[in-house]
């Protein structure tokens, strides 16, 4: 009998999450899922006998696993769905192929169950963080089936995963992608692999829902809007707000409905705001504040980029001694949103430029915390399929040069929450094609 080999083109990966529903996941190449073990070595150390004889013998115990760790690459796919299917794919509204990775991410519960980060509407499919300052997020079950088609495939499965790390890259010749990474409890060889029943936008002919990284734009805005709770007069300098806010400084520019061109604020005391100009109106509203000094709006036209979004993620594992201790479950860390972008460093004909971005932010020196809303478009503003990318309070670097034949910038960012509990450091939006197919 002939030796049966696997290769990694045949394989394929399935998703069961939390509720039970199972998806298909199309992966690329350079897939990989390992587990290690903890280990204690015990060694002799002694001097030599009547004999000169020395022991220099050890021994080996295996203490516990490591958690099992996996990654791999999938194509960011959102589709509109066909309405064929059930649950939340039986209605026309907008999702993505690989959208339990990404509720995973952000949520503490599947998708479609309380606690999920996924809403999906006819308009859009939106992942918000709302939901993930949680000790622990959503589990799930990863199927790997090597050998396709074979009469008797290997398959592994990896009990209890999350999704510790997803990492954006903005190839700007290539198809949007999603680096996936995280961490399970046991990887065990099973008989069999469920067929997936979530399988909507895989299909050969759905080909449309590929987002094309060129097309990619990105808005860099430095301003914060807060809103303010009115100010009982229409020619009062005095405004309050709904709440305090550790970006409004005094000589900032204030834009807002009823504000004069050029007002900026004289002085702040928690929510109370002192203007340099009367609003002519009374009512709430929306009122914009610009870092002093700095541009409103920088016009950047990208030649690549990175957006990672991490949980830092820790396993639990008990110290029992006498057996192989197996690790019991996650708990999550430090929230961190974190990317960069580069461009050309050019003076356009109008509108601020690479250089001025650079320049604002070297002389603010005064400025501990600057505050940018950044808005990447992956695959363009207006245009289907496209994932939408925004920050609105990120703490920016001072912009490197690299010494090419053309010159360009390259600019780390943070995003932050507003406050230290909030969860607003980012939000991702999908817009999908119809497909083709319906599960």
């Amino acid at each position: 009998m002939a030796d049966t080999f696997y290769y990694s083109r045949d394989t394929k990966v399935h998703l069961t999450d939390s509720a039970g529903a199972i998806y298909k996941i199309p992966v690329l190449d350079g897939f990989s899922f390992s587990q290690a073990t903890n280990a204690t070595e015990v060694t002799l150390n002694e001097m030599a006998t009547a004999g000169g004889v020395s022991r220099r013998a050890r021994q080996m115990f295996t203490d516990s696993y490591a958690p099992a760790e996996w990654s791999f690459q999938t194509y960011i796919r959102p589709f509109k769905s066909g309405g064929g299917g059930s649950g939340e794919h039986g209605a026309v509204v907008h999702h993505m192929v690989e959208e339990p990775l990404w509720n995973a991410l952000a949520g503490s519960g599947a998708v479609g169950a309380s606690g999920s980060a996924l809403t999906v509407d006819g308009t859009d499919a939106n992942i918000a963080f709302t939901n993930s300052n949680k000790v622990a997020l959503d589990t799930f079950d990863l199927f790997f089936e090597m050998g396709t088609g074979k009469a008797n495939p290997t398959i592994y499965k990896i009990e209890g995963c999350v999704v510790n790390e997803v990492s954006i890259d903005f190839d700007i010749d290539g198809i949007a992608t999603a680096n996936w990474s995280g961490m399970g409890s046991i990887i065990t060889d099973v008989p069999s692999m469920t067929t997936a029943t979530i399988v909507e936008g895989t299909a050969s002919a759905d080909t449309n829902n590929f987002i094309r990284n060129r097309l990619t734009d990105l808005t860099v805005t430095n301003d914060v809007t807060v809103q303010a709770g009115g100010n009982g007069s229409s020619s009062s300098t005095t405004v309050t707000l709904t709440g305090a806010n550790s970006l409004i400084k005094a000589g900032q520019v204030v834009k807002g409905t009823g504000i004069t061109a050029g007002t900026t604020v004289v002085s702040i005391s928690n929510v109370t705001l002192v203007l340099s100009g009367a609003m002519s109106v009374a009512n709430a509203t929306d009122l914009t504040f610009s870092n002093a000094g700095m541009t409103d709006t920088y016009s950047l036209t990208l030649t690549g980029g990175n957006v990672t979004i991490s949980n830092n993620m820790t396993f639990l594992t008990p110290e029992t001694l006498g057996v192989v201790n197996q690790p019991l479950g996650h708990v999550t860390g430090t929230r961190s949103v974190s990317g960069n972008f580069t461009c050309y460093l050019n003076t356009p004909s109008s509108g601020a430029s690479s250089a001025d971005l650079f320049e604002d932010i070297i002389e603010s020196t005064s400025v501990i915390t600057n505050s940018f809303d950044l808005a990447f478009v992956v695959g363009g503003s207006g245009n289907t399929p496209r994932m939408e990318i925004n920050m609105n309070n990120c703490h920016l670097e001072v912009p490197t040069h690299s010494i090419d034949d053309i010159i360009s910038l390259e600019t780390t960012f943070h995003a932050l929450p507003t406050s230290v509990d909030a969860v607003d450091e980012i939000d991702l939006v999908f817009v999908g094609p119809a497909v083709t197919s319906v599960p």
